[in-house]
């Protein structure tokens, strides 16, 4: 018989590893790793309405995408444009990054199919006679790992070429040159961090889910249990 059973402990480590698989995967995707030197606005870059010189803008480099300013013809307006700069694997710019890429994509396809099966550990608590919150916490453990590779190994790659392009030529390994980091850099950190805290925080879900109390609940008969 299924016993549905939700505490405190296990619906925030359910939540929690939801929030942290997107976090990561929003972050892989994202073009906002590397915000590359000010652009000064030209000559072309008035603004129709009021006269004035349009603020100078900041491209972005990702792991394989990139945002751009581009121009059209047409009132000489330009639009920023963001896509994948690397049609397939081997364009993306340095080895380095291809390693982060595999690395940040091993953890989160181990993070998404953790937040999935986590929301059925509300009915499902063990299998084969194992915990799945204990078997759950060690491969998200297992990810954040494979993150915090991938993690080490992206600045390595900013001496390569694509990266010199947009912060300068004194940017090499592990130095930024004229770019600063994007917000997709710090979201992967943080949620390599948060990784970790779902890995031991699985641990308590699952003392929650099997203590006295939910046992008690169990021999009187109750399919929904419920328990702050």
């Amino acid at each position: 018989m299924c016993h549905v059973i939700v505490t405190c402990r296990s619906m925030l480590w359910t939540l929690l590893s939801i929030v942290v698989a997107f976090a990561e995967l929003i972050a892989f995707m994202s073009a906002d790793w590397l915000v590359g030197k000010a652009k000064p606005s030209s000559s072309e870059d008035v603004d129709n309405r009021t006269g004035g010189s349009q603020e100078p803008y900041h491209p972005t480099l990702g792991i394989y995408g990139r945002c751009t300013r581009i121009s059209h013809m047409q009132f000489s307006r330009r639009d920023t444009l963001c896509g994948p700069y690397a049609e397939n694997f081997n364009e993306i710019a340095s080895g380095f990054w291809q390693a982060t890429a595999i690395f940040l994509a091993l953890g989160i396809m181990i993070l998404c199919t953790m937040a999935f099966v986590s929301v059925f550990t509300m009915c499902v608590q063990s299998i084969m006679k194992k915990s799945i919150f204990n078997v759950c916490g060690l491969l998200q453990g297992i990810a954040g790992l494979f993150l915090i590779l991938g993690l080490i190994l992206y600045p390595a790659g900013w001496g390569c070429q694509k990266a010199i392009s947009y912060c300068g030529p004194y940017a090499s390994a592990y130095k930024l040159g004229d770019c600063s980091l994007g917000w997709a850099f710090y979201t992967a950190i943080g949620g390599t961090v948060l990784t970790f805290i779902c890995a031991v925080f699985s641990a308590q879900a699952e003392i929650a889910t099997s203590s006295d109390k939910v046992q008690e609940e169990i021999e009187e008969g109750k399919n929904l249990i419920c328990l702050l």
